[in-house]
């Protein structure tokens, strides 16, 4: 008991920073998840837009579907319990539109054509 307890005391700030970091990302989860599903699904939207651009970024033209498994890969990390959830075809939708967006987007603004690297 004593050894758990000189345990405890070494390591308070170990501890705390877990109980702090689990509180963070239950909040996350909480706001997320108090949103309608309307509102979860433009916020994945947004956020595949985003992931689409890095995509194209770092793997560049002619490389569809490994763009493709990149941003699943992102998404599933980003939003496990909504990747459960969402059929691969609709999420492969989703992509699409994304990238009608970032098309739009890149012929419209040579800044994000400069990050994206297609100056």
């Amino acid at each position: 008991m004593i050894g758990k307890v000189n345990w405890i005391i070494e390591n308070w700030y170990f501890i705390l920073t877990a109980l702090v970091m689990v509180g963070m990302a239950g909040a996350v989860v909480f706001n997320f998840f108090s949103r309608s599903s309307k509102e979860q699904v433009n916020a994945i939207k947004k956020w595949l837009l985003f992931a689409v651009m890095e995509a194209e970024r770092q793997m560049g033209g002619g490389t569809g579907q490994l763009k493709l498994r990149n941003v699943y890969d992102m998404f599933v990390g980003k939003f496990p319990a909504a990747a459960m959830v969402i059929s691969f075809d609709t999420f492969s939708s989703w992509v699409d539109e994304a990238l009608k967006q970032m098309r739009e987007m890149l012929e419209e603004n040579q800044n994000i054509q400069k990050y994206v690297g297609m100056h």
